[in-house]
């Protein structure tokens, strides 16, 4: 089966979008510096909505992924696409191989999201092909349905109103819940008393032994979250995640041999080989990482492999749910015992879709589709435009 196209391009629709209470963001490392430390508006109610999608034609079907980021799409339009055309679609293994190769600064950052839309595509196109959906391709189904975590971004940090908000949550059925600390370094004793207080209150909510975990988002440095891991301590944390950026092994490592706390990391991580440098260095206790990002289906299958020789969970993150749902089950449950799912973005991420894919007494059911089951919506788009650069 030859590539013959990889096309991008951007639907838009109205979105009546679910309306939820103001909330905060999650501390950032731009924080430090007064002008960037303000909270910003949350989008509320009905709003346009536009979205970028890839799609891999081969032998009248198409491999289709996203949505995804333009920087995604401008590496896919301006390096992958001309690389692909005429090679062979479900050779996926050598193609991801080859498109890591490909480019002098091509194994990190955005030029392995690019590939990671690709290789998603690519699953996804092989699914179609041999009419199964992409986790029975891996090897699964492990398990019919998947539990989810609630990710709580973007939901009030104020101590009284997140502990109502996790009891909630957690009468759906969750099975477990993650918070996002709104402060780090640049709002000082006042703002770590904040944090601490409102995961103080989360933790009085669900209960003394409910699985809770916590997310700095980079926005630390290595003093001020083993001053936080310790002050956490005593509410059985099940872990902190990114402390400070992944890259910093060895501040991970210094924070891991201070604080009884374990530690998270890997959204921000592409592909294996970084993967290992964690794992070796015994720098972190949970991945957290995304095949939108680090690298697609076909990384983050190694990546797991890898893992589970350190006996290291990998909870795949939730940018977005199709790829990672179908990894965790193609894996043992004790592999990756969870999937991410974000509350408050999730409805947007799925607005184009059919199915839409949504946790049930905390677990999300595995698609029945071939491929990745993603299916757009032709009711929900408005325009349909392609995208150049």
């Amino acid at each position: 089966m030859e590539i013959e196209a990889v096309s991008l391009f951007r639907v838009t629709g109205q979105f009546a979008g679910t309306s939820y209470p103001p909330g905060n963001r999650q501390a950032r490392m731009l924080d430090v510096y007064p002008e960037f430390n303000e909270d910003q508006p949350a989008n509320q109610g009905r709003r346009q909505l536009s979205e970028i999608y890839v799609e891999v034609e081969a032998a009248g079907l198409g491999g289709l992924f996203g949505p995804i980021d333009s920087s995604q799409a401008f590496v896919i339009a301006t390096y992958l696409r001309p690389f692909l055309i005429g090679r062979d679609a479900l050779a996926t293994e050598a193609l991801h191989d080859q498109m890591l190769r490909l480019h002098r600064h091509g194994r990190s950052g955005l030029f392995v999201t690019g590939v990671s839309a690709i290789d998603c595509a690519l699953w996804d196109l092989k699914g179609k092909a041999w009419k199964q959906p992409v986790y029975r391709l891996l090897g699964g189904p492990t398990r019919p349905a998947v539990p989810a975590y609630a990710s709580m971004l973007g939901f009030s940090t104020v101590p009284q109103d997140a502990a109502q908000t996790a009891a909630e949550y957690k009468d759906m059925g969750f099975a477990a819940q993650k918070w996002f600390f709104r402060y780090g370094p640049g709002d000082g004793t006042a703002g770590k008393a904040q944090n601490v207080a409102m995961a103080r209150a989360v933790r009085e909510a669900v209960g003394e032994y409910y699985p809770l975990m916590f997310d700095a988002f980079m926005g630390w440095d290595v003093a001020y979250a083993s001053e936080m891991a310790a002050a956490v301590e005593p509410l059985r944390v099940r872990w902190v995640e990114e402390p400070i950026p992944p890259e910093r092994v060895g501040g991970l490592r210094r924070i891991r041999n201070v604080a009884r706390v374990p530690l998270a990391t890997g959204e921000h991580v592409y592909t294996r080989w970084q993967a290992k440098e964690l794992l070796a260095n015994d720098a972190v206790d949970v991945l957290q990482v995304d095949p939108d990002w680090t690298g697609g289906v076909t990384e983050l299958v190694k990546i797991c492999a890898l893992a589970s020789a350190f006996e290291v969970p990998v909870i795949a993150h939730g940018h977005s749910l199709l790829a990672a749902l179908h990894v965790a089950g193609s894996q043992s449950p004790n592999t990756v015992p969870y999937v991410e799912y974000l509350i408050r973005s999730q409805e947007a991420k799925q607005f184009f879709h059919i199915p839409v894919y949504r946790p049930e007494g905390g677990q999300v059911r595995l698609p029945d589709l071939p491929g990745l089951g993603l299916v757009l919506d032709t009711a929900k788009i408005d325009s349909r435009q392609a995208v150049e650069f």
